[in-house]
């Protein structure tokens, strides 16, 4: 069992398993809603219990997905595609995270100018 929560507590779930790779996104969307850069991992939505959920709300960042956001604190925790039986998780946002390492950059042509990829791990121009 994984658990996580946001930073003042008024969202808190847990989860059977997560993958154990993490994707970073870097497009411009994901930089506004994070401040930096998007790191999460993914789950299926029926795996995912909340424990305290009143600081949860949605946000429709798009046509096809929205995301998953504390109306408290502002932590950005999920992200979720309209049509898909998944959820990304914010791996930022969990307790532990044994055995979970970045697997690759996504939207690499958004990121911003002040940092550099230096990891050594897969990048994309897209998803």
């Amino acid at each position: 069992m994984i658990s996580g929560r946001c930073e003042c507590g008024a969202v808190a779930f847990e989860v059977d398993q997560v993958r154990p790779s993490v994707t970073v996104c870097h497009c411009s969307q994901c930089r506004r809603m994070s401040g930096h850069l998007w790191a999460s991992t993914h789950a299926p939505f029926d795996a995912l219990r909340f424990l305290r959920d009143e600081g949860l709300t949605w946000y429709a960042s798009s046509g096809f997905a929205k995301r998953g956001f504390c109306k408290t604190c502002g932590a950005s925790l999920f992200y979720r595609m309209n049509d898909e039986e998944g959820i990304g998780i914010a791996a930022g946002c969990l307790d532990e995270t044994p055995g979970m390492e970045i697997s690759n950059h996504i939207f690499v042509t958004g990121k911003g100018t002040y940092y550099e990829i230096t990891d050594g791990k897969p990048v994309s121009a897209e998803g």
